[in-house]
């Protein structure tokens, strides 16, 4: 865990999480589902599948990225494309889940009565169902996709649309999120405590960016340390 200033003194009314690669493992269930693809068609690399997602033609998201892989190796059957997008998100959300100390640590901020809320650009559909599959919906009781705005990360209206919602200013909240641009950035612009989450960001030191967060962990159970704990002493 490092600090780049004092960061927060005082335990925080509510907490921003970002979801996919902060809370629950996305980029493991994206390769999974790339292998199972790769056998389906019984061609092309997982690996090379898993890059068409990095592009920026249509999105980390979107299956047309695999429509493009099977087109680009021999493979033009629409059957053979839609079976193959079935398989993705079978697989997908079958291997989503949350990161090692993920659980113990909601637990433990609930318990403390700190607000909680997501903050994703996932559509409300899929973040639904990763936060299902990873059993994490019942810590939330606000959930901002790109449908709550009409905007994506970095904008920091998302950020501001759930703080509005649980009532709790800026300088009171906590946002905690893997992509220095999307997450820290933004967050960090509008008032909030940054806390940026290294062990989900598998594409560190490619882009060139900087992290300007007040705070870096390397497991999720370490932002308990950045937390004080006004009842540790009763417990």
């Amino acid at each position: 865990m490092e600090n780049t200033d004092a960061g927060t003194q005082e335990p925080p009314s509510a907490i921003l999480f970002d979801l996919d690669n902060t809370l629950v493992d996305l980029v493991h269930a994206k390769r999974e589902a790339c292998r199972a693809i790769v056998r389906e068609a019984g061609r092309g690399d997982p690996d090379v599948l898993f890059s068409y997602f990095l592009r920026e033609d249509h999105g980390f998201e979107d299956p047309r990225n695999i429509l493009d892989f099977l087109s680009d190796h021999g493979i033009q059957s629409r059957e053979t494309g839609d079976a193959c997008i079935r398989i993705y998100e079978r697989i997908k959300i079958h291997c989503t889940q949350a990161y090692p100390g993920v659980m113990e640590l909601l637990e433990e901020l609930r318990g403390r009565g700190i607000a909680l809320a997501i903050v994703t650009d996932a559509n409300r559909e899929n973040a639904g169902k990763r936060m299902e599959k990873a059993g994490i919906s019942r810590f939330f009781g606000c959930l901002v996709t790109p449908e709550s705005t009409g905007t994506w990360k970095p904008s920091p209206e998302p950020f501001l649309h759930a703080l509005d919602s649980l009532g709790i200013p800026p300088g009171e909240g906590m946002a905690v999120g893997d992509s220095p641009r999307r997450d820290i950035a933004p967050a960090r612009a509008i008032g909030l405590t940054t806390v940026y989450a290294a062990y989900g960001d598998r594409f560190a030191g490619t882009r060139g960016e900087e992290t300007p967060a007040h705070h870096t962990i390397h497991r999720p159970l370490d932002l308990l340390d950045l937390i004080p704990d006004p009842d540790a002493g009763t417990r």
